[in-house]
Parts: C-alpha cells; structure tokens; sequence
C-alpha cells in the first residue's frame, strides 16, 4: 500500500497492509530541522510550515498526516487588518495586530521564538460585554474563499500521506485562546455573562460550520476536527452543552459526503471517546494520551469501543520519546501494538506533540519497530 492508502484504511476501521506509523511532530520538529530562527515559519511563511513538515515526514518515512489544508476565506466587509513590530532582540519578536472593525477595533498580541513556537501573550477579548458586537461581526460565516495554497499542499503530499485542512469547535478550549486572561477569564466572563457567552459559541459554530461547507466543496482526503483540551480546559457539561453537537452536525455531514473524520484532543480523553461512539458519526480519534497528561490506557480503549471507532495513538512523548533509550521506545512501541493492533482500526503515533529536541533516532526506531512488528501478513 502507499501511505495514503495505509492511513485511510485504518482510519476508516479497515486492516492495511501494516500499522501506520505517524507520530504527532507537526510543529517543532520540522521547523528544527530546517535549522531557521522559529520565527521565520511561523511569521513570515519562509518555508511555510506544511513543507517543513512534509520535509521531516519524508526524512523519517512516516505515513504523514497533513492537517495544514487552507482556503483564504474571505473576511467581512471592512475589516481592516495591520501587523506592526513591538520589539525584536535576539530571541524574541512582538508583534501586535489591530482589527479594524465598523463596530470597534480588536487586537492582540503574539511573541514569537527563536527556538520555540509562538504564543498570543495579549488576546483579542478584554471585556466581553464591550467586545461581543465585534466579535459576532469578526466570526460572521464568510461569503466566499480563494484556494490560496491548496492545490499546491495536495500535490505536495501525493501519496505520501493524508491531506485536509482542521476545522474547530466551539468550547471553553477555544474560548481560552480569545479571552486576555486565558481561561481563567474566560471561565470568568462565562459565569458573569452566560447568555454572551453563550451567542459568542453560537457565532463561532456557525463560522465553522460555514468552513466544512467550504472544505467539503474542495473534497480533501479527510477532516481534522481540532479541539485541543476539550475536556481537560472544560468540564463534560460545557463539553455536551457547546461542543458535542458541532462534533455531531459536522461528522454527520462528512459522512454523507463520504469522507472520513478524525478528531485531536490532547489532554484527558476517555470520557469524549463513549460520547463521540455513542452520539457521533466520528471515524478516528487522537491522540489518546496517556497519564499524566492524559486520561486513556490505550488497551482498555481497544477493547471498550475498538471495533467502533478508530483509535490514533499513544507512546508518552516526554518519558518515552524524548528522554527515553531506544530500547524504551521499541518496548514502547510493542506494547502499543500488542494494545491495539488486532482488527485493525488503528494507528500508531505519540501523545500530543514530540518535543523539539526528540532525538532523530528515538523516530526512526519507532518507525522500524512499526514496519517489522506491524504487519497484518
């Protein structure tokens, strides 16, 4: 099989030739290995990221999952956008953007590394009551989309892997990431202004909505719905009040268009997994982490809902594949596999995110012990 057909197959339950091997480095990895300040991905698109990651994919001989599919969709009418420089030194670079709108301006602000990847440290939302009404103007569900990149990253993947863009869901996960103040402020505002808080998700539902609309015209390989934190940044109750029904609307909608879903959450995941079986149309869910950082014994999941969903998961990134020998990673690795490999329905990868300084070999052996302890002939 190539390594699309590898992916898809197991994705969607089925047995392939062997395991897929994708461990999750879609970020700091490849932009290491293009030996560039961080920032020159991140802010000025040089190399744009996907093709650093398309890079490392090639350099390591995974099955790669590209989830950076974009269209350039159309903003509301007069909104303004403008970036200007803060501060630069040697290790650091602040940029604020100001978002002109007709009902107000919003605006944020982003550091970005040398070494590592950026973080918004000032963030569009002060005040809610004050910010709502730009907000509903910003989040309106656009109108139209150019392709942008999107010819071009399909034909870069080819058959090297999967390609499709990340659709998000409406949380107190993604909440965290509007609101100055983080989650704390946002879990403030919600408890001091529900019924706001409340059209704020309604807004962005119906933006995300509007962008499966769109993504689904392009017919990609798949639908990365990406909800990093979903439960861990949000109790079950929000979860089933905000998120569960968009996951439910847009992997209904996937698969009357025929195409597969799989859905990221890093963090504590168990509880979503029966929900997601239960109440959704979803085909695959990652990346299953285990304690601390997460919730899931990977095997005790295979056996609970293995034959109902699709399972992408879970080697522990820090004590196995960054501090750990090569011999913990094979172990690592046999294990998962023992886990989870029978029947199929599944895909071998990491927690969250390999760390940047992941040796290159801890990679490779596991790519090696998937191949040979992998195969279903």
């Amino acid at each position: 099989m190539t390594h699309k057909q590898r992916f898809l197959t197991a994705m969607t339950g089925g047995i392939p030739d062997r395991v897929p091997c994708a461990p999750d480095f879609s970020n700091m990895i490849p932009c290491r290995r293009t030996g560039r300040p961080f920032w020159d991905l991140y802010l000025h698109n040089d190399p744009p990221l996907w093709r650093a990651y398309l890079d490392a994919a090639r350099y390591f001989g995974i099955d790669a999952w590209l989830m950076y599919g974009s269209l350039a969709f159309e903003p509301p009418p007069d909104v303004e956008s403008t970036t200007e420089t803060v501060s630069h030194t040697g290790e650091r670079i602040v940029t604020r953007t100001t978002l002109r709108i007709p009902k107000g301006d919003l605006w944020s602000e982003t550091t970005y590394y040398r070494a590592d990847p950026p973080t918004e440290t000032r963030k569009l939302i002060k005040n809610l009551e004050q910010d709502l009404p730009k907000l509903e103007y910003l989040l309106a569900p656009p109108e139209r989309y150019d392709r942008g990149d999107w010819d071009a990253q399909r034909e870069a993947v080819g058959d090297l892997g999967i390609f499709g863009p990340t659709v998000g869901l409406p949380g107190l996960q993604v909440a965290s990431d509007w609101f100055d103040g983080n989650l704390a402020a946002a879990t403030y505002a919600m408890m001091d202004y529900p019924a706001l808080s409340d059209r704020l998700m309604e807004c962005y539902h119906e933006q995300c909505r509007r962008h499966l609309e769109f993504y689904l015209r392009e017919e990609p390989d798949f639908v990365l719905l990406g909800a990093s934190g979903l439960l861990t940044l949000q109790s079950p109750a929000l979860f089933r009040r905000w998120s569960l029904p968009a996951v439910a609307e847009f992997t209904r909608a996937l698969k009357a268009a025929g195409l597969p879903s799989m859905l990221h959450s890093c963090g504590k995941e168990r509880l979503l997994v029966d929900d997601f079986v239960e109440h959704t149309d979803l085909d695959c869910v990652n990346p299953l982490e285990m304690a601390p950082m997460g919730d899931c014994d990977l095997a005790e999941v295979k056996r609970a809902v293995g034959d109902r969903i699709s399972l992408m998961g879970n080697l522990h990134t820090t004590k196995t594949m960054l501090h750990g020998t090569l011999d913990d990673v094979e172990e690592a690795a046999l294990e998962t596999l023992t886990a989870a490999k029978a029947g199929g329905g599944f895909i071998m990868s990491t927690g969250d995110q390999c760390a940047r300084d992941t040796p290159d070999e801890s990679l490779f052996r596991l790519v090696e012990v998937t191949s040979r302890e992998g195969r279903y002939q």
